[in-house]
């Protein structure tokens, strides 16, 4: 496997990505793949491993304000979405396979509604749910950490005191806000969505994702499937030989 870290500018501000090649000449589309809030593009390393090894091409994303992407002024939902996009047309992607977790999968919705000749193939993992205009604001906080997370984190401070502080903490507010913000438009736009899309959840304590939101989703999705993981939030790290048993045959069909 070959990698390149790259950056591109397609919305005016710095967005970092590893390009990963496999060893083989690579078969089917692209993939392209989303970190959640406070993450980066490594910590889709292992998966993209197994990706290259079927052959595939893996875009791994720095979102703005994380990782080696530039920090912004701003960061709605719907600009998240925009680098994604904008990003695949710098790289001259005609259809993608996109993957993301948690807020990256959110972004990834988002692109799958406004360009839907675009994703062939949706995976979100443990994506919070957006809210309709009758639903009570959740008590829960935005984001609990994983044990695995809090691990990566205090090795990341041993071998890389700077790698934790990579995001930048003043989204925080912003992305919490926008979660519990309803967002009936998001649901009225499901029905249309053309890309076979698969939810996973976490089926232990620390999922962000309502199963009651989750079952009211994928009755509007035209092709959606569900898939629970015994595990918290962090499913492609905390079970990564789950995930991938439960992901690649998904993105190969």
């Amino acid at each position: 496997m070959a990698t390149s870290v790259l950056t591109a500018t397609p919305n005016d501000v710095a967005i970092a990505y590893r390009d990963s090649a496999p060893r083989r000449t690579a078969e089917g589309v692209p993939v392209v793949l989303v970190h959640g809030m406070g993450g980066d593009a490594r910590t889709w390393d292992g998966f993209t491993r197994r990706l290259t090894a079927a052959g595939r091409r893996v875009v791994a994303v720095d979102l703005r304000g994380h990782g080696r992407s530039a920090r912004a002024t701003s960061y709605r939902f719907s600009e998240f979405a925009a680098d994604i996009a904008g990003l695949c047309e710098h790289l001259g992607f005609d259809t993608v396979d996109l993957v993301g977790h948690s807020l990256g999968g959110h972004a990834g919705s988002l692109v799958a509604q406004q360009q839907p000749g675009l994703v062939r193939r949706l995976v979100l993992e443990e994506a919070p749910l957006p809210l309709r205009a009758s639903d009570p604001v959740p008590e829960v906080p935005a984001h609990r950490p994983t044990p695995a997370e809090l691990w990566h984190a205090a090795t990341s401070m041993v071998l890389n005191p700077r790698a934790v502080f990579s995001f930048d903490r003043s989204m925080i507010d912003s992305v919490v806000s926008q979660f519990h913000t309803s967002n009936p438009v998001w649901w009225e736009q499901l029905p249309s969505m053309k890309s076979p899309t698969m939810l996973l959840r976490g089926a232990r304590r620390g999922s962000m994702v309502d199963p009651r939101l989750l079952t009211e989703a994928l009755a509007l999705l035209p092709d959606g499937v569900v898939r629970e993981v015994l595990c918290g939030h962090s499913i492609h790290r905390d079970r990564s030989g789950e995930f991938a048993a439960t992901v690649l045959p998904f993105l190969a069909d």
